[in-house]
């Protein structure tokens, strides 16, 4: 059958798979679990319910909540009658609900839960809203799926007829890591062709079909990732929160999950940490295995020797490692941020591919990935250019990308749309390099910027790399205009702790330990180890421990965990300027 619309995966997964789970989320300590025909059922219930209620082609709908299989629902059904869906992050400020309701048009809104539905109540006016979760007061998606089951199907079937691949599918707003946010206008051709162009890569072996999802629905990564779950034939199950990722892994056994670099460390610090806590001939085989797995290069010969103490390796202690993400993965996706290339190396080095991703919400999202497969996957790129896709490098060595899946525009914005589109060519902003199909990110082109000397400094790079130290768990580059880079530094409080206790250190509180000389003279220690891989004009040379962790919640991060560097320099100011002061 063809697939030119998103809302045609639903026949297609029920002719080609017919799910007994397509998608789960847990109930009352259960799974509750929907069927592919229960998924079209509902979608079709829901569609008719909304043409009742007087939504038509055309109206901007919002969707609130966090993942389950109503937002999905919602989705769908949306789609099937023309109506622009128009997702949105739970966890941002009253007043960008507020803009964006206004700036999308929005005439609709559904949201999750009871927080949500307090937030969006707050500046909604006369929007109708409706709940997932059922809720005092408020009507639930399930009356509008009701109001359609004594729907005409054959309206439906009008309506979806309609609509093309090229119709406008919905409006995502960009998490703002510089003033207000950008509504993103994506058709359904679009994501079609990255959806079927991600699945040429990770077309999964017989009996492969299980999917963990924890990353926000409304950010395009987890979209179109979840619409390539569908035509792939897996079961989607949403996590219970992020603080239960472990229970649910164990639990579900997925063979596949998308992640976030930032993630991924917290895994891997983790583990590290569970490593110090060992003694005797369990901790130095721990250790042993590895600094064998940080040695790793998944695309060269590494020689017999060192493959047969991998295997060990393998055995004794990274078999553990695979069972704390339920023993079944076969491939993990990163994307949104720089992974850091000892992680690729030693999560390969376990048998745990980490496959590396690179894309904006405006390509729908994916430029271009990693292969799972010891013979496509190169550690420090973001994998081969995607099917039907062209990337060049411009003069400065910004991306420029072309193909099916680049957005037709932002919504009412044209002179925005005019700076990023040009001749046909997207302008990401971001900084990069070609070596055969394989991309490289080196930095993000606003962010680079010059010293005093008028070197210039790319600071994502430098970032990653301090977050090397399982002692530093996040780390910002500062020093626009300033004579040498400096670094506000946040601990690992938890790698801080084990330090202390190991060295015999008394700890009182993370406010008092980041004072304490011998604590920062540590950290300089750290600084000085990473700095060597560094030119002498780019090295931190003073740096400024913080007491407490950057969040999404507190402003400092976007919902993807990216550095917001304005708010954070502006929070921070007097701190920066005492390091340049001092």
């Amino acid at each position: 059958m063809d697939l030119d619309r998103l809302f045609d995966l639903i026949p297609y997964q029920i002719s080609h798979y017919n799910k007994e789970v397509a998608f789960a989320k847990k109930e009352n300590g259960s799974w509750k679990t929907y069927s592919s025909k229960d998924l079209k059922e509902i979608v079709d219930n829901l569609s008719l319910g909304l043409l009742a209620s007087g939504i038509s082609a055309g109206d901007k709908v919002a969707i609130v909540s966090e993942n389950r299989p109503e937002w999905n629902f919602v989705d769908f059904a949306l789609q099937q009658i023309g109506a622009v869906s128009v997702p949105m992050y739970p966890t941002i400020t009253t007043e960008d609900y507020a803009y964006i309701f206004d700036h999308a048009e929005v005439k609709l809104i559904f949201v999750g839960d009871q927080t949500i539905y307090a937030k969006a109540a707050e500046v909604a006016g006369d929007r109708k809203i409706f709940s997932f979760d059922d809720l005092v007061g408020v009507e639930s998606w399930q009356t509008l799926a009701q109001l359609g089951e004594s729907g005409d199907l054959a309206k439906l079937e009008e309506s979806k007829a309609k609509i093309k691949a090229g119709d406008l599918f919905t409006i995502i707003y960009t998490s703002g890591t510089t003033g207000r946010p950008k509504g993103v206008m994506l058709t359904h051709a679009n994501i079609l062709s990255n959806v079927l162009a991600v699945a040429d890569r990770m077309t999964p072996p017989a009996g492969v079909s299980t999917a963990l999802s924890f990353l926000p629905l409304c950010h395009i990564y987890e979209r179109t990732g979840s619409f390539c779950f569908i035509y792939l034939g897996f079961s989607v199950y949403y996590a219970e929160s992020m603080e239960k990722i472990g229970e649910n892994l164990k639990e579900v056994q997925p063979h596949v999950f998308n992640t976030v670099p930032r993630l991924l460390e917290k895994v891997y610090d983790k583990i590290v940490a569970k490593g110090y806590e060992l003694s005797g001939l369990k901790k130095s085989l721990f250790f042993w295995a590895l600094n064998l797995g940080l040695a790793y290069d998944p695309s060269r010969d590494m020689g017999k020797w060192y493959d047969f103490q991998l295997k060990i390796a393998n055995k004794l202690i990274f078999s553990k490692w695979r069972e704390a993400l339920g023993g079944n993965i076969m491939q993990i996706n990163s994307g949104a941020s720089a992974l850091q290339p000892r992680l690729a190396r030693v999560f390969w080095a376990a048998g745990i591919r980490v496959c590396e991703g690179y894309g904006l919400t405006e390509t729908s999202p994916v430029v271009s990935a990693s292969i799972g497969s010891l013979d496509g996957i190169r550690i420090g790129y973001v994998g081969k250019v995607m099917k039907d896709v062209q990337v060049k490098i411009a003069s400065d060595g910004e991306i420029l990308v072309k193909g099916p899946n680049v957005m037709s525009g932002y919504y009412r914005d044209p002179e925005r749309t005019a700076e990023v589109l040009q001749n046909g060519w997207f302008h990401t902003g971001d900084i990069g390099e070609l070596e055969g199909d394989y991309l490289r990110i080196t930095d993000r082109k606003k962010e680079m910027f010059k010293t005093s000397g008028g070197k210039y400094i790319a600071p994502q790079v430098m970032e990653n790399k301090f977050k090397e130290s399982p002692l530093i768990e996040q780390l910002m580059v500062v020093g626009d205009g300033k004579n040498y880079p400096a670094a506000l530094v946040v601990p690992n409080f938890e790698g801080l702790r084990d330090y202390c206790r190991r060295k015999e250190i008394p700890y009182s509180s993370d406010e008092e330990m980041v004072q304490k000389p011998e604590i920062v003279d540590k950290y300089q220690s750290e600084i000085d180890q990473l700095n060597k891989y560094f030119a002498r004009w780019e090295q931190v040379k003073r740096f400024r421990l913080l007491d407490r962790p950057w969040g999404i919640e507190s402003g400092e991060l976007t919902p993807t965990m990216k550095l917001k560097r304005k708010v954070i320099s502006g929070k921070f100011s007097k701190e920066i300027e005492g390091i340049y002061q001092g």
